[in-house]
């Protein structure tokens, strides 16, 4: 085997696992259940560290639901 044929077989395997690196970054970028575990976990620490921008978001929520709600069943708009 020739010095040229070594060089380029070493440089198509360097380029593989280079490959191979990239692909699995990738993957892991686009990982749902593990983004989303990450997510929860980064959720958590922000409610443990401060809860009352969570209760008061979520009173919000509850609020503009029964507000819907209602809207909806008293809305009288389909009579």
């Amino acid at each position: 085997m020739s010095d040229a044929t070594a060089a380029a077989k070493a440089a198509a395997t360097q380029a593989r696992h280079q490959l191979a690196d990239t692909l699995d970054a990738i993957e892991g970028k686009f990982n749902v259940p593990e983004r989303t575990g990450e997510l929860v976990e980064k959720a958590k620490v922000a409610y443990e560290k401060n809860p009352v921008p969570w209760i008061v978001g979520g009173a919000a929520v509850a609020i503009i639901a029964v507000g819907l709600v209602a809207w909806a069943i008293f809305g009288g708009g389909d009579d």
